[in-house]
């Protein structure tokens, strides 16, 4: 059964020792220092720079539809036999909403209502960074259904950093 680690950053080395993904996605600020402990190939791994805003700023990189283009290009080539880890700085905006991005993806029959509340009993502090999910949702077609599942569940718990999940796809 495919299925997607998210996790922050701290907790990268463990997460991939423990699943052994296939494919790993990294969601970070333009300046940040991201070491792999693993060597993957230029196909098997994808790094997006943009900053965890919600609109654009001046001085900041806001996410746009390229970066969701380029989550939904990487995931169609996954196989699903080994996970797809994603992670960002804490585990918690980023990386939450390319994984709730990638549930509605991949399975499109499902309610997008259903996937927000499976993530939020997964991950009681994601709060998935709703720019990325508007973008996603305009672009797969989902008619505001994505954005409006994700503001229905809300903030997630206060938290320094998310912890490790597994969603069964």
């Amino acid at each position: 059964m495919a299925e997607i680690i998210v996790t922050p950053q701290s907790k990268l080395a463990e997460a991939i020792a423990q699943y052994v993904p296939q494919k790993i996605i990294t969601l970070v600020s333009p300046d940040a220092q991201v070491s792999l402990p693993v060597t993957l190939s230029a196909d098997d791994y994808l790094r997006l720079n943009f900053n965890d805003i919600t609109e654009p700023r001046d001085g900041f990189v806001a996410p746009e539809a390229e970066h969701i283009h380029a989550i939904l290009n990487f995931a169609a080539s996954w196989n699903g036999e080994k996970p797809l880890l994603i992670h960002c700085f804490a585990g918690i905006s980023r990386s939450t909403a390319a994984a709730y991005i990638l549930m509605c993806a991949l399975k499109p029959a499902l309610s997008e209502h259903e996937m927000a509340l499976v993530l939020r009993q997964l991950a009681p502090s994601a709060t998935p960074n709703i720019r990325l999910v508007a973008l996603a949702d305009e672009i797969l077609g989902r008619k505001g259904a994505m954005r409006q599942a994700i503001q229905n569940i809300g903030r997630g718990a206060d938290a320094f950093e998310g912890s490790v999940f597994k969603l069964a796809l």
